[in-house]
């Protein structure tokens, strides 16, 4: 019975390893340093270095940069939300929450089940202007 049992938790654990969802669930912790990147469920996640104020304003520059179209922006002094369009219409929103004085967390969505390559685009281009 114990040797079914070990087999059955191995396959288990393959089957997360393999779909990457061990990444998650062993690197959990590893999203609270500053400098982190993870892209999860069709929306990437930073952590950088920066009060938040100083983040909001190089989101809106960086979008404003890429001839993007602002739809809605609301920051008070814990987060704050933009919601973009880009030249083919698709929606960007870019989320912003105070985790410190100094450390902001940043998640970026490109429409509604994401994309990666313009999500890192957009996060260097913020990146850029902090």
């Amino acid at each position: 019975m114990r040797y079914r049992i070990d087999i059955a938790v191995f396959f288990i654990l393959l089957s997360l390893v393999n779909s990457g969802c061990a990444a998650v669930l062993l690197g959990g912790g590893a999203a609270a340093g500053a400098g982190t990147v993870l892209y999860v469920k069709g929306e990437l996640q930073s952590v950088e270095e920066v009060p938040l104020d100083r983040a909001w304003n190089a989101a809106n520059l960086a979008v404003r940069d890429m001839g993007f179209v602002i739809g809605n922006s609301e920051k008070d002094d814990l987060s704050g939300s933009l919601t973009a369009y880009t030249a083919d219409n698709k929606k960007v929103q870019i989320k912003l929450k105070r985790r410190a004085e100094s450390i902001t967390e940043i998640r970026i969505r490109v429409g509604t089940f994401g994309d990666e390559s313009l999500s890192r685009l957009i996060l260097e281009k913020i990146r850029e202007r902090l």
